[in-house]
């Protein structure tokens, strides 16, 4: 695309958007003293972000940031909030706006993640930032140690954690329902991989994208229409963290939370061999953990990714009585004295039915996620999904993605030392390379 062709449209969509314009008379905070926020990724799901953000009674939307301004609705968002500036790319945002701004919301692809939210959380703002947190392991845990230091408040997008059906579960597990847990189980049929070969063709970048912003940190790719953005980029090494990072986070929550998982002490896959350009499409990981109050001394984890999952082939912990099915995604949990099968945003079930008559009452209720992350800045509640616990669970996924680059190998892992002991070629991959943008 020619630069004049790219000018000519920032220059026709700033006088309906405001793009790139200060507005006069804004304050480090609005004269009610309301929540101020910034939004980096206001397309796809940083649209239901910004939404369920900027609807609470105590929030002022400042900022608007979106390196696609099509994708991004920049035009609607800009008719909506008035008091909003607009960007394309979020470090002349966190810069221009950065006195006036309380808090920032993240919802870019993974690889964003962690360069964006350092960026503001060294300008001391409150964190809410999309699943998987982040892209590599050593990003996750900077990001949970400066905003402790920082005394920041932050919260994972794993909105599901807050609703009644995983807060139940969690509990029921906590309370010895099923007893002490041996197994957990996970899985989901989605197949964010790609096992093909790295594409050679080469598309126009649309006049709305710039697509050296929506690369970022990551390696230089050429535009490919409808592959990278808006939606590919999950099954691919340099963006995302495959069906781990998509649902696995999900997922692998209501275990890690219910039953106190801390870090793992080895992890091993099993996939096809790596391309170095996609993740597997079909991926079994399998983790050790040191036992807890609520697991017996062999405890296992097993996940399951892609079509057919679970493969468990005649499993007796996955064949359900009564002609029942297990779910296209979800959690069984096997206990010394039951199951309990938990689906993806659904109630949990029992097996046998006799555990259902030792379900306690319980007043336990499902709250919203995003309220509470705003609650949480001005003191009245505490983030379920802060980055102190969402940052050692990102921690255990990414060591996931990792050990499907090499697949049937245990990787023992120190968590103290950050560090794979048994295996010093998998240690590059627990970072990011970083290229100049």
């Amino acid at each position: 695309m020619k630069n004049n062709t790219r000018r000519d449209f920032i220059k026709s969509t700033a006088a309906v958007g405001s793009f790139f314009i200060l507005p006069s008379g804004l304050r480090a905070k609005s004269p009610n003293s309301k929540i101020c926020t910034a939004h980096i990724g206001t397309g796809g799901k940083g649209r239901i972000d910004t939404m369920y953000l900027a609807k609470h009674s105590n929030v002022e939307v400042i900022g608007l940031c979106d390196v696609d301004y099509a994708h991004g609705k920049m035009d609607t968002w800009s008719k909506q909030f008035k008091s909003a500036t607009a960007f394309q790319d979020y470090r002349e945002m966190l810069a221009k706006l950065d006195d006036k701004i309380d808090a920032v919301s993240i919802s870019t692809p993974d690889h964003t993640h962690y360069p964006a939210t350092m960026d503001a959380m060294e300008r001391g703002k409150h964190i809410y930032l999309q699943k998987p947190l982040t892209h590599k392991l050593k990003e996750a845990r900077q990001l949970a140690e400066f905003a402790a230091k920082k005394g920041l408040t932050t919260q994972m997008g794993i909105q599901n954690q807050s609703r009644e059906a995983y807060r139940l579960a969690r509990h029921y597990i906590q309370e010895g329902l099923i007893g002490k847990v041996s197994k957990v189980y996970v899985w989901s049929f989605k197949t964010w991989g790609y096992d093909g070969e790295p594409f050679k063709e080469k598309s126009e970048v649309p006049v709305t994208l710039d697509w050296n912003l929506w690369l970022g940190t990551a390696p230089m790719h050429d535009y490919v229409s409808k592959v990278y953005h808006p939606g590919q980029w999950r099954k691919l090494l340099d963006f995302g963290c495959g069906t781990l990072g998509d649902m696995g986070i999900h997922i692998f929550d209501t275990p890690f939370k219910a039953l106190d998982l801390k870090d793992p002490k080895w992890v091993e896959a099993d996939c096809r061999e790596p391309n170095g350009f996609g993740h597997a499409e079909k991926n079994m990981v399998r983790y050790g953990f040191n036992p807890t109050k609520y697991t017996t001394d062999n405890f296992t984890f097993t996940w399951w990714d892609g079509a057919d999952a679970p493969r468990h082939k005649n499993n007796p912990d996955l064949m359900l009585p009564n002609g029942d099915e297990l779910p296209k995604q979800g959690a069984v949990f096997v206990g010394e004295n039951g199951r309990m099968v938990l689906p993806h945003c659904s109630m949990p079930t029992f097996y046998p039915d006799s555990v259902t008559k030792n379900i306690p009452k319980t007043d336990i209720v499902g709250v919203d996620h995003y309220t509470q992350f705003l609650d949480a800045i001005e003191g009245k509640d505490k983030t379920l999904a802060g980055f102190d616990y969402s940052g050692p669970l990102a921690e255990s996924l990414c060591l996931g993605v990792v050990a499907c680059q090499f697949p049937g190998k245990r990787l023992n892992w120190n968590a103290k030392k950050m560090k794979v002991t048994n295996l010093p070629e998998a240690n590059p991959h627990l970072k990011g390379r970083y290229r100049k943008f």
